[in-house]
């Protein structure tokens, strides 16, 4: 009898476990936006404190390196929902000024898993700068309404929660009245912050949404608890890009790009990581292989033609994960604001390059200028009173920055120059080289000539300009050698029958500063002849940057022939730059209004960067 009994009981309990264990893990990605792995105590010790998330990682793993690659969140979640470095795919300007399409044969990856009978959903943020025709292809649901609940009994899901309390919208106060829950006096500043109250309370304030954020989270993961899900459901907790204080979001340091990263493992499903609960990783792992992950925990096929790689799931060992040292980081147009800015990060150090080094950190954004830190930082840069240090974001860079994170964390001692570092320096650079030409790296060619040529098939048409585009980068590179070395090569890129070799022998110029005036007669003529505008807006940044010659005419001239707002506002830039620097030209742009544009198929948002930078020139 009791033989009997005891078979039936433990037949009852293999079969209830087996109705309980899923086919499939349950997966959930928990996002905050805006925050960098350092404002955690979990990564640093004048970190916040964040129960809830301590408490995932003593059941999981906290990856120690993780990196957002796009230094801004459409940029960064265009790299995730693609597997696939955004430069390579057009995918990175933000805000986007034409949805690109997905290269050919490649889906967001949400829509793998629906086809292996996932649920997925997302709460609600998506943010990809890629058109997504086929929106009920990639997700169930995707709406503020959106919840894996919906989904059929014991069908496995996917679920994306999106959490916007530490965006950086949340920092665009007026005054700082309010108390705070975080002490000031409790608040540590940045090397390349001025020590002052207003940074202070800036700070306080993030922290403290930083602990409304773990509130929040906790509430999610009571419902998963009280759900009976935790036994089957991987949970992603990270944040989609660093930030955002002053020289975070939107700039390509390390506080631009580390971003925590903790995933809690489910006991039914333990044997998918590749160590114990509890455990850090130094491995390095990027965005773009969030979607392999994700596949490779479903057991789904990852497909071919994407740049991630699974960090966790069948086939990855912990020697493997360790044995990833280095990942790649961009930072393009933020907004109105131009920029071109690579990096590759290995170990303990930052290679950081600057292809247009003379457009310095600080200039002008409107977003970026609401937050009042933005604001006294440039006061007190103005007024004199900010040390060397503080003072970087407002100087041109140089065209190389080697940063030794482990002695400099707050990358303000650049090593390029150091000698003792020139192996190190060779070796990133080196690197970073192979990989833009073996993308290629599509933002080489300027944005509005990509949107004219290249929008309805970017990775094609990276392709083929593969060869082109490589030959750009290497005159880029030309700035990284002697003038004298490479004087001759500079001036048969500016004698090239290709315009934008041009356009790129102009702005190595520009980088040489006042070596390059030997060159002043062939720059001073593709200023005012060149059959190129955007080669001779390029000429004239020139000569008002290091020939003190007035360049406004130039540019007026050239800006009367523009029918495309986003080739004006890449023209602008130029303005801004100059007067940013104070060097006094005059420039007179009261006859022209975003609203006086008669080409096609102009978006709302081609316009609205146009008119921001024009209120901002004739304030």
């Amino acid at each position: 009898m009791f033989n009997f009994l005891l078979s039936v009981f433990l037949c009852s309990f293999f079969t209830c476990y087996v109705q309980a264990k899923q086919d499939k893990p349950n997966i959930v990605w928990l996002v905050s936006e805006d925050n960098s792995a350092s404002w955690l105590k979990l990564y640093h010790p004048d970190g916040v404190s964040m129960p809830t998330v301590e408490k995932l990682a003593s059941s999981g793993i906290v990856f120690n390196n993780a990196f957002s690659c796009g230094v801004v969140c459409s940029v960064a979640r265009s790299t995730i929902i693609s597997g696939i470095y955004a430069p390579r795919t057009g995918a990175g300007y933000h805000r986007r000024i034409e949805p690109v399409p997905m290269p050919k044969g490649i889906k967001m990856f949400p829509y793998y898993l629906r086809q292996a009978g996932y649920y997925t959903t997302n709460c609600y943020k998506e943010d990809y700068n890629f058109q997504n025709k086929d929106k009920k292809g990639v997700w169930d649901k995707s709406s503020k309404r959106a919840t894996y609940k919906d989904r059929k009994k014991r069908q496995p899901f996917f679920h994306v929660q999106n959490y916007k309390v530490t965006h950086e919208s949340n920092l665009h106060f007026r005054n700082i009245k309010a108390p705070t829950k975080t002490l000031l006096s409790n608040v540590k500043s940045f090397d390349y912050h001025p020590d002052t109250e207003i940074f202070r309370y800036t700070k306080a304030r993030y922290f403290d949404n930083h602990i409304t954020l773990d509130q929040q989270l906790a509430h999610f993961i009571e419902q998963l608890e009280q759900d009976g899900v935790m036994d089957d459901t991987f949970i992603f907790y990270y944040g989609d890009h660093g930030g955002v204080l002053p020289r975070g979001k939107g700039y390509a340091y390390n506080s631009g790009q580390h971003v925590p990263m903790v995933v809690y493992v489910p006991k039914n499903w333990k044997h998918l990581a590749p160590v114990v609960k509890g455990s850090r990783i130094d491995g390095f792992v990027q965005f773009v292989d969030l979607s392999a992950t994700v596949l490779n925990l479903a057991g789904v096929e990852i497909p071919e033609g994407i740049d991630g790689k699974p960090f966790l799931g069948a086939g990855v060992s912990l020697e493997a994960l360790n044995q990833r040292n280095t990942a790649f980081g961009y930072a393009d147009r933020f907004d109105e604001k131009h920029d071109l800015v690579r990096t590759i990060r290995k170990g303990d150090f930052l290679y950081m390059r600057s292809y247009q080094p003379f457009n310095f950190d600080g200039l002008h954004n409107d977003y970026r200028y609401k937050m009042l830190a933005y604001e006294e930082w440039l006061k007190l840069y103005r007024a004199g009173k900010l040390n060397a240090k503080q003072s970087q974001f407002f100087r041109s860079r140089l065209p190389e920055a080697l940063y030794h994170l482990k002695a400099d964390p707050d990358e303000v001692n650049n090593l390029a120059n150091d000698p003792q570092y020139i192996k190190k320096l060779l070796e990133m650079r080196e690197i970073l080289q192979k990989q833009l030409k073996s993308m290629p790296d599509l933002s080489f060619i300027p944005e509005p000539i990509f949107l004219k040529e290249g929008i309805n098939n970017p990775s094609a048409y990276g392709l083929q300009n593969k060869a082109n585009i490589a030959t750009l980068i290497d005159i880029a590179d030309l700035s990284l050698k002697s003038f004298e070395e490479v004087k001759e090569q500079i001036l048969q890129a500016l004698n090239s029958e290709r315009a934008f070799e041009r356009y790129w022998g102009c702005i190595t110029c520009s980088c040489f500063g006042a070596e390059a005036r030997v060159l002043l007669e062939k720059i001073k003529e593709l200023a005012e002849q060149d059959g190129n505008r955007l080669v001779r807006i390029r000429a004239a940044e020139y000569l008002g940057l290091h020939a003190n010659i007035d360049p406004s005419f130039v540019i007026i001239d050239v800006l009367k022939q523009v029918e495309d707002p986003v080739e004006a506002n890449l023209i602008l830039n130029t303005a801004v730059l100059l007067k940013d620097l104070n060097l006094g030209y005059q420039l007179d742009f009261s006859d022209f209004n975003a609203q006086s544009w008669s080409a096609p198929k102009k978006s709302a948002t081609r316009k609205y960067f146009f008119q921001q930078r024009l209120n901002y020139l004739t304030r």
